[in-house]
């Protein structure tokens, strides 16, 4: 591999109307490194507020997310520093009363919020949770939240553009989650690690990233076990302490670039990918005729002789993640035959596909479920089912980033196509890319402008 992507602290999200070009036909072939995972990483900052003492982390990525998170951290009255290029300190000694205002002008840029309340109702026994921001790809309900807050010992009122949650102690009870929601399972594991008891929570997520911030508790003294019917376990202790962590690999991000390479027929090298996280997709990369191979340092894509058509259903870990879905389906674009691509986590995560479709691309979108069963938006008259022939040559065309995965799914198909396509609102994907267009320039991609 000749081409290596140099560490940079430049800032790339300077662009001309929030808006880049790209020429596209050239594969993409070079290594590139991958730090914390995003999803991991910012939760780990909240658990911070359960301490007085030093919390490090390490490997944290230059993004737009952790900036998000160490705005609300401060607005509660913590210090947040980042102390090398990849690493941050926190030190929360003292929490001040919530500057609602503050955090309202910061939420509107994220969902993590809601994750502050158990961690603030064990500092300060209220919290403020304003309406909640993030991608729009279908309903995500703090319903859950409340539901698990209330049953931990919490009162909530509903106030104008948010909810004023308030507890003099928390208990630790039996909850049972409806779907296993990741973000439930966070707050759960947040608020009832102080709290007094025994909390038994079943049907939880075990995604990798919520598995990796129970290390980071358990560093802090807390007492959680994880069972293999989804039923975790904690038992309240009385103080958490501070901790050192270096956090897992961004595995959404690694397939994101594992599709760029297979997309653009190209080569790339993931420094620090991690096979055991990424399991299902390294299967089905494998499926359509991707190839890879797996070192101690990382993972090398490329594609086969020829990409082949699979059908595919996201699902919770250790399902195939609704984050690879759409970059993957504009591989399934380049694939010969009908593919199927069945979501079943959120209800509205196809709305990209209309760009695809204006560059080329031949995909369908049904309400019916496509996949081997029956989900929860069988019925809904949602779309939620895409069915995609390929191998189609994509054009160049303009087109608007509508989210963050979509974006970086965007940005492989105007590699992939031939011409220039203009990307717009592309500061969208510097929330969860460190660097991306830098990165793409290293790559060989053509960024024009």
């Amino acid at each position: 591999m000749s081409k290596v992507v140099e560490k940079t602290e430049s800032k790339t999200v300077a662009h001309d109307n929030g808006s880049i070009v790209i020429r596209g036909g050239k594969p993409l072939v070079g290594t590139v490194t991958v730090r914390g995972a995003k999803n991991a990483i910012s939760k780990q900052m909240v658990a911070t507020l359960l301490t007085k003492e030093r919390c490090v982390l390490h490997n944290v990525p230059n993004i737009e997310d952790v900036e998000v998170v160490s705005e609300m951290i401060r607005a509660v009255g913590g210090e947040v520093k980042r102390i090398s290029e990849d690493t941050i300190e926190i030190i929360n000694r003292d929490i001040n009363p919530v500057n609602r205002e503050k955090l309202k002008s910061i939420a509107g840029k994220s969902r993590i919020p809601v994750l502050f309340a158990g961690p603030l109702l064990h500092r300060s026994k209220e919290a403020f949770i304003p309406e909640l921001g993030g991608c729009k790809i279908g309903k995500r309900p703090v319903d859950f939240h409340m539901k698990a807050l209330e049953t931990l010992g919490a009162t909530i009122e509903s106030i104008e553009k948010g909810y004023h949650v308030t507890a003099e102690k928390l208990f630790g009870a039996k909850i049972k989650l409806d779907y296993p929601s990741v973000g439930a399972t966070e707050q759960v594991l947040l608020a009832s690690v102080l709290a007094e008891g025994v909390t038994e929570l079943s049907n939880a997520a075990i995604e990798p990233e919520i598995m990796d911030t129970i290390a980071v508790l358990q560093k802090m003294g807390a007492i959680i076990s994880v069972d293999t019917d989804r039923v975790i376990t904690i038992i309240g202790v009385s103080e958490l302490h501070g901790f050192e962590h270096r956090p897992i690999t961004d595995r959404i991000e690694v397939a994101s670039w594992a599709s760029a390479a297979a997309a653009t027929n190209g080569k790339i090298f993931v420094k620090n990918a991690r096979q055991q996280d990424m399991m299902i997709f390294l299967n089905k990369f494998r499926l359509i005729g991707g190839e890879f191979k797996i070192t101690e340092e990382g993972i090398e894509f490329s594609r086969g002789e020829t990409l082949r058509a699979i059908p595919i259903e996201t699902d919770v870990y250790p399902g195939f993640s609704t984050d690879y879905q759409q970059p993957f389906t504009l591989l399934l674009t380049q694939a010969i035959g009908a593919s199927v691509m069945h979501e079943t986590v959120y209800e509205s995560r196809f709305g990209y596909v209309e760009a695809f479709s204006r560059m080329g691309a031949n995909i369908q979108v049904y309400q019916e479920c496509l996949g081997s069963r029956h989900c929860r938006f069988g019925a809904q008259n949602l779309k939620h089912s895409a069915v995609i022939i390929g191998p189609t040559k994509l054009h160049g065309a303009e087109i608007e980033v509508p989210d963050l995965r979509a974006g970086f799914s965007y940005v492989i198909a105007a590699l992939t196509a031939e011409g220039e396509t203009k990307i717009k609102n592309i500061n969208v994907i510097y929330r969860g890319y460190e660097h991306f267009t830098d990165k793409l320039r290293a790559l060989g991609a053509e960024i024009v402008g």
